[in-house]
């Protein structure tokens, strides 16, 4: 029969046409407010009315002679299918946007007939919704909702549906609902859910990726590294995103729906779900707690009695799970790598690819001048004069706590024009640093660095566990390099302010090696007199000790003498700060190290610094019979410590691992004396194939320390 529909697509003029539906009961309507997304809205004319009527209302007719026994959602097959096996625990069925998935009907009474019988699918987001007729064509379409049987293996007591959404179809939770029209009787019944997500192996969906090994790491892996200390001595830090782990998924998705933007207009936020933009903006606003009922309470005082220091996290799960058991009650605490891992886990659960990107010496530029200013004192301390910083890491996830997302190419071509926060983030990888030497309040040494900010921007590798640099995608360096290594012993000279020179006198400042816990941090200050005068300079050397992204605090260790310098001589001195003197800063501290020579005769000064990390031992995991390790049976590993400290230290294991350990274990390390090993054996039953991340922990009581450690177990298929 001939309908009359009315169309009004958003921004559009109003068209009239036509319509032609098939096995429909006489006189429906059908009206498509401008809702985007192909939502529809079935109406039919009540009798005697000119008003309009819900046609699918949840009237139950009892068909003698043909109804629906059972629905199969087809759960195992669809899951494969798209992808999304790891989320096997959640109650709805989970697919991909842009790919059919199938259900299954156990028709009773009599066969279905194709030439009289007819089935329309119902699917709801909230209150929009959108009806289709399930055809015998397969024949699928980028931009619109579809269903369809396959006609050559149609069964009289059993139909096969697929279901199809388009390619940009809003994420998130649906309802559908069957429809059976018969001898003009009709049935409704809603069967079920699924959660639908974005699909990068759908190459009209906008997050399509096209190569294998990015999308297993950028959307399937559960675990990662993520990279924190300095330059000239990089940090592996094990996280596992935890994407597959009982309630994570519902914990994301709980997310989206308590979003301000959800909260104020529920249908607005569900159709602009469409976009990966609008959705990364929604969830880098959601994972601080600061103007919104967010995921975590960011945390940089050192005090946090009531809540987790940020480096006692070693996933994303408990701070999800935490959060949406506690009715959005903010998590204590995090920092920065804590954020970006936890929106990581998010966008990849959302089928959105995402990795962590840790740029080190990250700016935060207060006044927008691209330019960072540090003061020193005439004795190498560092001061807390400028409201402008810089963080020795950053890691990168309009009126609100919310970043980007900045484009990377717009990054690199400094296009301040454009959205999102790309001033900020051009700073953040691009400022320059201009060191100054006050005495009294006025200038006595001045020197501009335009490499160190943004000296190293790294992920981790795809496919491996190490590190990737990728400072060149981000800025224009001199000489990229594509990779480097995570234990590295030196950076580029580039990557920090080591030397200046002044009023005819050079210095620079290099340590010898990375420093390690329980070894002398020891190096080299190098003094060039490039007059043909001699000088009399004064030496001062500063240790402080400082957050990632904090100014330094008090001085622990100092030292000052004299250097006499014949015309141009050079002289290269090289120092030592012991164990026992740096051993109270060991942790998550980084250690700010700085030479001012003083020039008697000018009282001009000269500067350099280095800012670097103490490397803390890792823990060595080792797995018996690791080729051999299978789904649920139970295998071993030992864990190892040896103390390298010059005190006897004590602490907690905790050993977890997503798709390895049901929540954690934990073990109380006694007393270990210097230089003495402990070895803790621990068991563990894997519940899924693939390759997965044992992850160790060692949170030392008496010193400010956590020591870690991971271990690749490849579980094989049963």
């Amino acid at each position: 029969m001939n309908l009359n529909i009315w169309n009004a697509r958003r921004g559009a003029v109003f068209h009239r046409v036509a319509l032609v539906l098939l096995y429909m009961p006489p006189g429906p309507w059908l009206q498509m407010p401008g809702v985007g997304q192909g939502f529809i809205k079935l109406c039919t004319a009540a009798p005697g009315h000119t008003h309009t009527q819900p046609l699918l209302r949840k009237r139950h007719y009892q068909m003698e002679d043909f109804i629906v026994k059972d629905v199969d959602m087809e759960r195992s097959e669809n899951l494969e299918r798209h992808r999304t096996d790891g989320f096997s625990s959640s109650k709805s069925l989970v697919v991909r946007r842009g790919a059919p998935f199938r259900i299954s009907l156990q028709l009773g009474g009599r066969p279905f007939n194709p030439k009289t019988d007819s089935l329309r699918v119902k699917v709801m987001l909230g209150r929009l919704y959108v009806v289709m007729p399930v055809t015998f064509s397969n024949k699928l379409s980028s931009s619109k909702w579809k269903a369809y049987m396959d006609q050559d293996s149609l069964d009289p007591q059993s139909v096969s549906i697929f279901i199809t959404s388009p390619s940009s179809a809003s994420v998130g939770l649906y309802g559908f609902q069957l429809c059976l029209f018969s001898q003009g009787k009709q049935q409704a019944r809603t069967y079920g859910k699924f959660i639908l997500l974005c699909n990068p192996w759908c190459s009209e969906d906008s997050v399509y990726i096209p190569f294998e090994d990015q999308k297993e790491e950028y959307v399937q892996s559960d675990s990662g590294l993520l990279f924190l200390g300095t330059t000239m001595n990089v940090v592996s830090m094990p996280w596992s995103f935890d994407q597959y782990e009982p309630g994570v998924l519902e914990a994301c998705l709980h997310l989206l729906q308590v979003s301000p933007q959800h909260q104020h207009n529920r249908r607005g936020d569900y159709l602009k779900r469409n976009n990966p933009v609008y959705i990364s903006r929604v969830v880098s606003a959601m994972i601080n707690s600061e103007d919104d009922r967010g995921v975590l309470k960011g945390n940089w005082s050192g005090d946090f009695k009531d809540g987790l220091n940020p480096s006692m996290w070693t996933g994303s799960g408990d701070i999800l799970r935490q959060w949406a058991q506690s009715s959005c009650s903010p998590v204590k605490y995090g920092q920065c790598w804590v954020f970006a891992a936890v929106m990581c886990t998010v966008m990849r659960v959302l089928g959105i690819p995402c990795r962590v990107v840790t740029n080190f010496n990250s700016a935060h530029d207060t006044n927008g001048n691209l330019a960072i200013e540090e003061y020193y004192s005439e004795t190498g301390e560092k001061l807390k004069h400028s409201k402008d910083s810089i963080w020795n890491f950053h890691n990168r996830s309009g009126g609100v706590f919310c970043c980007g997302p900045s484009p990377v190419k717009a990054i690199k071509d400094r296009r301040m024009d454009l959205l999102y926060d790309i001033p900020f983030v051009c700073a953040e990888v691009n400022a320059d640093v201009h060191t100054i030497i006050v005495n009294q309040g006025r200038v006595v040494g001045f020197n501009k660095d335009t490499e160190k900010v943004g000296s190293l921007i790294c992920t981790k590798a795809v496919g491996f566990p190490r590190i990737q640099r990728i400072t060149g995608d981000y800025k224009f360096v001199k000489s990229p390099t594509s990779t480097i290594s995570s234990r590295s012993s030196r950076a580029s000279d580039d990557s920090t302010l080591r030397r200046d020179s002044s009023r005819g006198v050079f210095v620079s400042l290099n340590l010898d090696k990375a420093p390690v816990a329980g070894e002398p941090i020891s190096f080299t200050v190098k003094v060039m007199n490039k007059q043909r005068v001699a000088k009399t300079m004064t030496m001062h050397l500063n240790a402080q000790a400082k957050e990632y992204n904090h100014s330094p605090s008090d001085t622990f260790w100092q030292m000052q003498g004299l250097i006499q310098l014949a015309p141009m001589e050079v002289k290269t001195l090289t120092h030592q700060i012991l164990p026992a003197q740096y051993e109270d800063v060991v942790g998550d501290n980084v250690i700010n190290l700085a030479v001012v020579l003083e020039d008697r005769a000018s009282d001009k000064r000269v500067l350099a610094t280095e800012e670097f990390n103490i490397s803390s031992p890792q823990l060595n995991i080792q797995v018996s019979d690791e080729d051999s390790i299978v789904p649920n049976k139970e295998h071993t590993a030992v864990v190892s410590f040896t103390n390298p400290f010059s005190h006897m230290v004590s602490g907690v294991f905790t050993i977890a691992g997503a798709g390895l350990v049901q929540g954690k274990i934990n073990f109380r390390m006694l007393p270990l004396r210097p230089g003495g090993k402990v070895e803790q054996r621990i068991t563990f039953i894997p519940s899924m194939s693939g390759r997965r991340m044992l992850q160790a922990n060692l949170s030392l009581i008496n010193i400010n320390s956590t020591i870690r450690g991971f271990k690749m177990v490849s579980v094989n298929r049963a």
